[in-house]
């Protein structure tokens, strides 16, 4: 038995964390499921798309027991390649649930007619098999995948499979396919066993990114390193660092990986992340002056400046500009301005000053440092009561950077400002050219709130509940096998994130369209952290690949771009107490996206924990309130349970104003109270701009851009509404 649940692991529980493949809906008002589609005839000799993929694509968003009914239906009465496709899915689902005979009725015969998917049949057969007791045939069908398919990531399975028993073939597991997960799994396991074999230490460094006590494993491969860790090791080991955001460990990492101006840039950036100001400063100038042409150091002289006295800084920030210049990259020579500005108004030199914005507006004026300049003085001007300068400055944001981040709160607060000037016209202008540019944003929801949209404002919103429509597509993988492409459809997605670790080679430099697949495959197992942000910085990317702005447009308005980015996940439990508290699903989901990105085990520096990052003090209180005599915040039931019922105390707190509600969910109700105290305006919006702590300030901003995009990506009457 214990052989035929490692062999089942790789399916995992229904559900582990629901992404947008595994939605829980079952009881959930306004629920509306996505149509059946018609089928078309995709060839396997293609990469699979929702459009070849027919009737099975929007499938991939439902639940086993949801969509077992169109799959029996489509054995049933489908075409050769939609019935081949609906046999598949519905036999890994039959072994999520442990029944292995139905599960090898819809897989005889399979293996032949399903070409691109042989080597994962033979995989479900071989778990089916398992699962009726039938354990030699089982080890058959394991050699037999080995044998046919001896290079598919499949053999990864079966090689796992056959370990225990035959260590033999663990050691195969490991040489053959290390970046594999199993192989990793293996590694784990016998490190147990043995604790000192630096090379399985390193196989986990360069390929366990996903395990959760990962940096442990890198911790013990650097505290006592062993000889043998060559310069590229160091890189994979400061990489790992990088990615866990452990800034220190990975810049000391990097400073012994291969000379680069790369590798120095990151040496020097993480030591001045995690606090080693001397160092990174002898690590920038030392890049600096070994790379003096290289694409970091423009950037990496703009950081340097920041942590260096003013005489030297104007200095360093002067040859950023010019080598920007030469780099033809006018977003770091905007940058490096801007930092001049700063410096010399800081300085008292106004005249100096005056000199260098001109510069920054006239040279570099459609940056996203003329955006920021620009917004600080509209802001200036509209703390003097000055709206129609602070109008000019806004209009000249959405009309010069209208891609900055800037240009969302200009639009808005231009409309608003025109408003207050009689101006009707120019606020619908502004309103219109937000839906209409960046729709994804916060001021998008409030311009949409003050236009009467029913879309709640800061007062109603917690008691709305908004109908929620299922995706019915996913947005294209941009790279991968067929067969990849064909489990990513079909929802098989801890399958596709195996087969995607084996795949993905260039980790470390990922080109655009890797960074994409990497993401969106991330995601649909859960990775929401890693797969989120994957997804928002291919954004950043395009600064220093302009080409691939026509590319990522494309991407970034599909809805199924959306989707990844705002996933339904944990959706049954969110229902269940969302409704239960009378709080709006949405809303809840949202708070928890900022709070978690939907990562049950996640810990903060306060030692907030789980999903909706309960304190624990807090949750004692709550318990008691509850009658709740035991609990684990690391469960996804109990955090919600509390969580909910602390987000409904704050609000009642607050009259059900969720704005104040959500301020105090993140800076305490002490604060809130005090700020509220103190506020001299009756506008909304100016309160929230006007919060003195920049993480409460930004956590609202962020909670209610959540809930928007929640609700115009999966509430079809807003989606409606919206410019197309």
């Amino acid at each position: 038995m214990k052989r035929i649940a490692q062999s089942l692991k790789r399916l995992g529980p229904w559900p582990v964390a629901m992404g947008l493949s595994t939605v829980v809906v079952l009881g959930t008002a306004g629920l509306v499921l996505p149509p059946l589609y018609q089928s078309g005839q995709p060839q396997n000799t293609v990469a699979p798309t929702s459009e070849t993929l027919g009737a099975i694509a929007p499938l991939a968003s439902l639940t086993p027991q949801q969509r077992a009914p169109r799959l029996a239906q489509l054995v049933e009465r489908g075409n050769g390649q939609e019935k081949v496709r609906a046999q598949y899915v519905l036999a890994a689902d039959l072994i999520q649930q442990q029944q292995g005979q139905p599960a090898l009725q819809h897989l005889e015969g399979l293996e032949r007619r399903y070409p691109l998917l042989a080597a994962e049949v033979a995989v479900l057969q071989a778990q089916a098999q398992a699962l009726t007791g039938e354990e030699q045939q089982a080890q058959k069908t394991w050699q037999r995948l080995l044998k046919d398919h001896p290079q598919d990531p499949a053999a990864a399975e079966a090689l796992y499979a056959l370990g225990p028993t035959q260590p033999q073939y663990w050691d195969r597991l490991l040489t053959e396919f290390p970046a594999h997960p199993r192989a990793v799994e293996v590694a784990v396991l016998r490190l147990q066993a043995n604790p000192n074999q630096p090379q399985l230490l390193l196989l986990i460094a360069k390929h366990g990114l996903h395990l959760e006590d990962y940096t442990t494993y890198l911790d013990r491969l650097t505290q006592k390193p062993p000889p043998s860790l060559q310069p590229t090791d160091w890189q994979a080991i400061a990489f790992g660092y990088w990615e866990k955001q452990t800034y220190k460990e990975a810049g000391l990492a990097y400073s012994k990986a291969p000379p680069t101006a790369r590798n120095g840039y990151r040496a020097a950036r993480g030591l001045q992340l995690g606090g080693e100001k001397v160092q990174a400063i002898a690590a920038y100038r030392q890049l600096i002056q070994a790379y003096p042409q290289a694409q970091e150091t423009p950037t990496a002289l703009i950081k340097l400046a920041r942590i260096t006295d003013p005489i030297e800084a104007m200095a360093l920030l002067e040859q950023a500009v010019q080598l920007s210049q030469t780099q033809q990259r006018p977003h770091l020579a905007g940058e490096a301005v801007l930092a001049q500005l700063r410096l010399l108004r800081k300085q008292g030199n106004g005249v100096a000053a005056t000199q260098v914005q001109q510069q920054l507006l006239a040279q570099y004026g459609m940056t996203a440092s003329a955006a920021e300049w620009r917004w600080e003085q509209a802001r200036e001007q509209a703390q003097a009561q000055n709206w129609t300068a602070a109008k000019k400055w806004a209009m000249a944001i959405a009309s010069e950077n209208s891609d900055s981040n800037e240009a969302p709160a200009a639009l808005f607060w231009a409309g608003k400002w025109a408003n207050r000037l009689g101006d009707t016209p120019t606020q619908q202008k502004a309103f219109q050219q937000l839906w209409q540019t960046r729709p994804d944003s916060y001021y998008a929801w409030r311009a949409a709130a003050l236009s009467g949209w029913p879309v709640g404002n800061f007062t109603t919103v917690r008691q709305f509940q908004p109908q929620v429509q299922l995706p019915s597509h996913r947005l294209e993988l941009a790279a991968g096998s067929a067969a990849l492409k064909e489990l990513y459809h079909l929802g098989q997605d801890q399958t596709a994130w195996e087969q995607w670790q084996w795949e993905f080679r260039n980790r470390q430099d990922p080109t655009f369209e890797d960074q994409l697949t990497d993401g969106l495959v991330r995601s649909n197992v859960g990775e929401y952290l890693d797969g989120i942000y994957m997804l928002t910085d291919l954004e950043w990317r395009l600064q220093d690949e302009p080409e691939k702005q026509e590319q990522y447009q494309v991407w970034h308005q599909d809805q199924g771009y959306g989707y990844a980015l705002y996933p339904l996940a944990f959706q049954q439990p969110v229902t269940q107490w969302s409704q239960t508290r009378n709080l709006n699903t949405l809303l809840v989901l949202a708070l928890i996206r900022q709070e978690s990105r939907f990562q049950p085990k996640i810990r903060s520096s306060a030692d907030a924990v789980g999903l909706m990052q309960v304190i624990p003090p807090t949750a004692e209180f709550i318990s008691g309130e509850l009658g709740l005599k035991a609990y684990d915040l690391e469960d996804v039931e109990d955090n919600i349970k509390l969580g909910t019922w602390y987000f409904d105390y704050t609000h009642r707190n607050y009259n059900d104003n969720s704005m104040l509600a959500i301020a105090s969910y993140n800076a305490g109700p002490g604060k809130v109270a005090e700020w509220l105290q103190k506020s001299s305006t009756a506008d909304a919006d100016e309160f929230v701009e006007a919060i003195p702590f920049d993480e409460t300030r930004n956590y609202v901003k962020a909670v209610f851009e959540n809930y928007w995009n929640y609700l115009r990506l999966y509430n079809p009457e807003i989606r409606k509404q919206l410019p197309s």
